[in-house]
């Protein structure tokens, strides 16, 4: 409803802004896609004129959620090497990304994106690192599926140049030339980054991992994202065969590797983090660095739990993600604010992770990672009114008083509504944007391609 006047009113409110406030029973007011007032009961009479009323009895109302790091090129590929850690999941998925074109790559970013508005997401990142020759615009055509379903779009250009034969884990054929890499780079930034206020597109630097980059791409990524004005994203201490990996190569751990590159400031989120220890989620937080944690894909792969209580205590700003589809089989990201809190808990104790600092990760923390918590993240006054609107009222939740443990410990629930700058993606529990069917069958025709022509 951008140019109108949009109210919701009747529901709880959490707003995660730093006063933590909760309402019981209030409303929300925002126009031209901005918030401008919550409070307690119904919305005042003289805001009423002319705008559209959501009556959102039974629901709580949040901010929308933010993904901090997803492969949506993957989403076509679930269910490949289930039962593998991550260098054999990815030794047995680099022949068939290898495969993927400009249709592919169309089916699979629509459904991953479709899955994340249905899951109350209304800002992602997308790290595409892999652009097999001949391909064609990947990178184009994920930021046109992003348009095309109307969430905030944060596509990171990866890059692959350290193949197996100078010592990487991917085969050559899916890495690219240094010079290719950062002139594709910076014309990914010339065609779609927008630094404006209330952007839908920005664009990050995003250089794969410590085994499949060499440190000159590391460093002149840094470099290019830099004088360019953009952020830095990329994995690190996902697993314990990197650690390993990165000792034997570089003769240090792979946190010690990024400060050496120039990879550690308030402009860089990393990856999943699972093996800091105490001493390294302290200087990761020093240092003013963003993570990525991503609970259901580091459990699928068997990579372990991320230290999340000692990166907040350490004060850290830590987002969620769903990762890639392929190693979560669920692109939905409101199943991991339950998953982030159990981990959380199996590892730490009942006290590691409140579900308030549950639903903080999955939306001012991931706000914080992104470089956008000034505007979005959380309900207050001046910022876009970017909201998920949660039905609590239901078998599964109803008689849980608290709505925020309702939504965070209790059963799977997607959003009712979900709204973007004041406009409806999902509106009844469905999506209003794009053909939920067809999307879909587009997937599913694509993954069938993708088996037929590896081979499986």
């Amino acid at each position: 409803m951008t140019g109108a006047r949009l109210i919701v009113e009747g529901c709880a409110i959490a707003a995660v802004d730093p006063e933590g406030t909760e309402i019981a029973s209030g409303h929300l007011i925002a126009q031209d896609g901005v918030v401008v007032a919550l409070g307690e009961g119904p919305a005042p009479a003289a805001a009423r004129d002319g705008a559209t009323v959501i009556d959102a009895a039974g629901c709580l109302l949040t901010p929308g959620l933010v993904n901090t790091h997803h492969h949506l090129y993957q989403s076509t590929t679930r269910g490949w090497a289930p039962d593998e850690g991550l260098f054999a999941w990815l030794t047995a998925l680099y022949p068939v990304w290898a495969l993927i074109d400009e249709t592919i790559e169309w089916a699979a970013a629509r459904a991953g994106l479709a899955s994340l508005v249905l899951s109350g997401c209304t800002t992602s990142s997308d790290h595409h690192y892999l652009f097999p020759r001949g391909a064609g615009d990947l990178f184009g055509v994920a930021v046109e599926a992003a348009r095309s379903i109307g969430l905030r779009f944060h596509p990171a250009r990866g890059s692959m140049d350290l193949g197996h034969s100078k010592g990487g884990l991917p085969p050559d054929e899916v890495t690219e030339e240094l010079g290719d890499i950062l002139a594709a780079t910076e014309d990914a930034i010339d065609r779609f980054h927008d630094p404006s206020f209330g952007s839908m597109l920005r664009v990050a630097v995003a250089p794969c991992s410590p085994f499949s980059a060499s440190g000159d791409l590391m460093a002149t990524s840094a470099e290019l994202a830099r004088a360019m004005g953009v952020r830095l994203h990329t994995h690190l201490a996902e697993t314990l065969d990197e650690g390993a990996y990165c000792l034997e190569h570089f003769g240090m751990r792979p946190l010690e590797l990024m400060a050496e590159l120039g990879w550690l400031g308030d402009d860089v989120w990393l990856a999943h983090c699972v093996h800091l220890n105490a001493d390294e989620a302290g200087f990761l937080a020093h240092s003013g660095t963003g993570a990525a944690h991503c609970p259901s894909s580091n459990c699928r792969l068997g990579a372990g739990v991320a230290p999340v209580r000692e990166l907040l205590d350490a004060g850290a700003r830590v987002g969620l993600g769903v990762d890639g589809a392929a190693s979560n089989e669920s692109g939905d990201l409101n199943v991991e604010l339950r998953a982030a809190l159990l981990m959380a808990r199996a590892r730490g104790g009942a006290g590691a992770m409140t579900t308030r600092e549950a639903l903080a990760l999955a939306t001012i923390g991931g706000a914080r990672c992104l470089g956008r918590a000034d505007e979005i993240g959380s309900l207050e006054a001046g910022k876009l009114a970017d909201l998920a609107l949660w039905r609590l009222d239901d078998l599964g939740h109803a008689g849980i008083e608290d709505p925020v443990a309702a939504l965070v410990l209790g059963p799977p629930r997607k959003p009712d509504t979900v709204i973007v700058g004041g406009v409806a993606l999902v509106a009844s529990g469905h999506l209003v944007t794009a053909d939920e069917e067809t999307i879909a069958r587009d997937a599913a025709r694509a993954a069938h391609r993708l088996h037929l022509e590896a081979g499986a």
